[in-house]
């Protein structure tokens, strides 16, 4: 009578092999915010159907390296960003240097008496009036960080309403000649809220990087801004030099 193995061995599956295959690739040639070919691209350079690709993609999302974006495409999620954090850090310029087009546009500007968390930020008292902007940063149009900025000096608020997209410290550089220089840095993680969710484009409850920092102007130790940024913790890696 033919004994059957108590330990048969098992070999990957096609759709497991190409699975294997794109995730090298993604590691070797992919950023956050990139597409994939089409389904139909993938299925002719690894000469299978369509389904078999289907299954090979469905085991990278489940794995949190793709997302399906309807009537889009295949979205790269992971590796991340790099982001060095010192003094000078310019959010824009660093991710133009990795090949990667960063934008920002202006979703909010007004007037407000500040909270206690705020004011104590800035060295104000509670119930003074400050500068609020909020700007949504995307990769190559992906979203990436929703940043909320609080700044005191009401001189500033006729320059600042006119700003609407690019990069806030280069325009208050260009348009009210104050360099602004990072001081202090927090970092803490949450989940996302429904807002949140809508605006980055993300699961409610997802991890989020919470990045909270202290500018001053170049030359001054008063504070000119704080800022308050929820950044996709998906798409960017914080890296602290010293």
């Amino acid at each position: 009578m033919m004994q059957l193995s108590r330990h048969p061995t098992t070999y990957p599956t096609r759709y497991q092999q190409i699975a294997a295959q794109l995730e090298d690739e993604l590691r070797a040639h992919y950023r956050c915010g990139d597409y994939l070919p089409s389904e139909q691209q993938l299925a002719d350079r690894y000469q299978v159907n369509r389904h078999t690709l289907r299954r090979a993609v469905d085991q990278l999302v489940e794995r949190g390296w793709l997302q399906r974006r309807h009537g889009i495409g295949i979205l790269v999620l992971m590796r991340p960003y790099d982001y060095p954090l010192h003094a000078k850090t310019r959010f824009s310029q660093n991710l133009f240097e990795q090949g990667s087009h960063p934008t920002s546009e202006r979703l909010l500007a007004v007037l407000r008496p500040c909270n206690g968390h705020i004011a104590s930020a800035l060295s104000r008292e509670e119930g003074e009036t400050v500068i609020h902007l909020r700007t949504l940063r995307r990769v190559n149009g992906v979203p990436l960080s929703v940043i909320d900025h609080y700044l005191p000096d009401l001189d500033w608020w006729p320059a600042l309403q006119q700003f609407h997209s690019g990069s806030l410290h280069e325009f208050i550089e260009q348009r009210i000649h104050q360099s602004l220089t990072r001081s202090q840095t927090r970092i803490s993680a949450r989940r996302a809220q429904a807002k949140e969710s809508q605006l980055l484009e993300i699961a409610t409850h997802a991890p989020l990087l919470c990045v909270r920092t202290l500018n001053t102007c170049v030359g001054s130790n008063s504070v000119a801004e704080y800022s308050v940024s929820l950044a996709r913790a998906d798409m960017i890696e914080l890296t602290m030099e010293h």
